[in-house]
């Protein structure tokens, strides 16, 4: 997909997202402690019925499972050597399940590593991380590319330009938020909103953290500043977690269709769910926002 076709997909109206990934993986069985992009393709069937699910609810763009996959993320593992297999592995996995009935978007995240001044990895370092993990997931043919849980406008300014390099695919880039629109680590969304899309990013917005019923303020905050598509992908509530280190999400699917209704009439352009949010979740808010 181009960036032209992107923006003239965006402009014909809202878009659905998938859902939650890592969540669904966990009820599927998937283990506390193992490398979940590994895992996902260690068992593609769970992964097909997953997302072949996402898009017969409704979703047009589903992410695929390579979250993690950067070097510093797999290294954990004990993996980093399998990179580029594990990046590639996953958009294969994804163009699998939905074939040509959704887009395929190349899914990145933080790595866990503060930037230069403030901690150790250098911007180089880290440039050179993005670059490796986004020019595999296009090499592999994803249609774009979606920068997400970002903790940090500093790495994902790092993220957005490191893509910039290697492929001219649109590029979606959401933060994590306080429901003030604080970000965990100092500024703020709309502070990300202004300098991410003067720095060429295709879309912008939040997800995962808060429940879409503590965005309200937040999305009308960034429509007001926003030149680009907004993208609001919550979780479906805080979570709680249990004993055996589980999380749980309260917010039911009648509840976050209903929420997430509210924010498409404040500006939403691409909305979805994460953690604790599944196929159910998207058909709702298909039926309740859509039709």
């Amino acid at each position: 997909m181009t960036r032209e076709e992107f923006a003239r997909l965006t402009e014909s109206g809202l878009l659905l997202l998938d859902g939650g990934m890592g969540s669904s993986l966990r009820k599927a069985g998937m283990p506390v402690g193992v490398c979940t992009e590994l895992w996902a393709q260690e068992h593609p069937e769970i992964v097909i019925e997953l997302q072949s699910a996402y898009v017969d609810a409704g979703s047009r763009i589903v992410y695929a499972p390579s979250f993690m996959a950067n070097r510093e993320g797999l290294s954990m593992y004990g993996l980093a050597d399998r990179l580029e297999e594990i990046n590639r592995g996953a958009v294969a996995l994804t163009r699998k399940a939905v074939g040509d009935r959704a887009y395929v978007a190349g899914d990145v995240t933080t790595t866990g590593k503060v930037l230069e001044p403030k901690g150790p990895m250098r911007y180089n370092t880290l440039f050179g991380i993005y670059q490796e993990q986004i020019r595999c997931l296009a090499d592999a043919g994803a249609d774009l590319i979606a920068i997400e849980t970002m903790l940090t406008l500093d790495e994902t300014t790092v993220a957005l330009e490191a893509a910039r390099s290697v492929c001219d695919l649109p590029v979606l880039c959401t933060m994590t938020i306080m429901s003030d629109g604080e970000l965990y680590y100092g500024g703020s969304v709309y502070e990300a909103v202004e300098t991410l899309q003067e720095l060429g990013a295709d879309a912008v917005g939040v997800n995962c953290s808060v429940g879409p019923d503590q965005l309200e303020s937040v999305v009308s905050g960034m429509k007001a500043i926003a030149k680009v598509p907004l993208v609001v992908k919550p979780n479906a509530g805080m979570p709680e977690i249990d004993a055996q280190g589980t999380a749980h999400y309260s917010m039911q699917p009648e509840a976050f269709a209903n929420a997430m209704r509210k924010l498409a009439w404040r500006g939403a352009n691409l909305i979805g769910g994460c953690c604790g949010t599944t196929p159910e979740y998207i058909r709702l808010l298909k039926e309740r926002v859509l039709d």
